[in-house]
């Protein structure tokens, strides 16, 4: 009898304790929606934030614009990068992210990249509407580089000169930076970090200084779908940390606003650009 109530007693204690033990030994996890315009630092990042916070970070990297329709249609998420505020302002309007949780990460400064070697001689923004330049750049309407890139075009009257030359519409800062790497096009617009990601295979071709309108900032924030906010504002904040800040560094982000500033002393910071209706126009008669 006493055996009896022993192995009874022992087996409700497992079955009391055991769920509580599991849950708090399950490990933990932060679904982040990422630009990937940052992909090469975040991996490194992401990488040591696992290791050292036993937290699992499932990341899904893409077009700014493209990662809010798939927060939209799947519900979830609990942080969003973007590669510019651009976006975070689309998702607050959609109510997709927490107003005022976006802090912001590092600048951007758009560049002209190409091929190493630079086979079409390209030396500033109007070369890219020469004859038999092919050109690439994000998708205008999903990337947040595309939206520079046509805002650059527009803002020095360039748009019906290059339009007709671009080759490519690529889904995201990473596929856009592909094109120069492979030599699928003879030039890109894209960030200047580009040519630290693969130094070997592209060449930063500067835009004069006069001619660039607006520098980004990376701004990261708090999806509505957030499951664990504390959780998601220790990643945001290891992001954030002198590490996190020394690893975008090292792969040629700025930091400083003054830094990014040199290169575009005249250029507004942040804030949002809406597409031309030229840009319309120019696309719906090419089709």
């Amino acid at each position: 009898m006493i055996r009896v109530f022993l192995l009874s007693a022992c087996i409700s204690f497992i079955l009391t304790v055991y769920p509580v033990y599991a849950e708090n030994n399950a490990r933990k996890e932060i679904i982040f929606f990422c630009g990937s315009a940052v992909r090469v630092p975040m991996d490194e990042i992401i990488a040591k934030y696992q290791v050292e916070k036993k937290v699992k970070v499932s990341v899904i990297y893409s077009g700014s614009g493209g990662l809010l329709s798939q927060m939209e249609l799947s519900r979830r998420g609990d942080v969003y990068l973007a590669g510019s505020p651009d976006y975070i302002a689309i998702g607050e309007r959609k109510n997709l992210l927490i107003k005022g949780s976006d802090e912001l990460v590092a600048y951007l400064v758009p560049a002209i990249i190409v091929p190493k070697g630079n086979p079409k001689n390209i030396g500033s923004i109007e070369d890219l509407g020469n004859k038999g330049v092919r050109v690439g750049i994000g998708n205008p309407e999903t990337v947040c580089l595309g939206l520079y890139g046509i805002e650059l075009l527009s803002a020095n009257n360039l748009l019906n000169k290059v339009m007709p030359n671009v080759a490519v519409f690529a889904k995201s800062c990473e596929d856009t930076a592909m094109l120069a790497v492979l030599n699928k096009v003879d030039a890109i617009l894209g960030w200047d970090v580009f040519e630290s990601w693969n130094p070997k295979e592209v060449e930063w071709i500067k835009i004069d200084k006069d001619k660039i309108p607006r520098i980004a900032y990376i701004p990261i924030a708090l999806s509505v779908f957030v499951k664990d906010r504390s959780l998601a504002m220790d990643f945001i904040e290891y992001v954030l940390s002198p590490e996190g800040m020394s690893i975008f560094k090292k792969w040629g982000y700025y930091t400083d606003l003054n830094e990014a500033k040199k290169f575009a002393p005249n250029a507004t910071v942040g804030g949002e650009y809406k597409l031309p209706e030229e840009y319309f126009k120019i696309i719906n008669n090419e089709r």
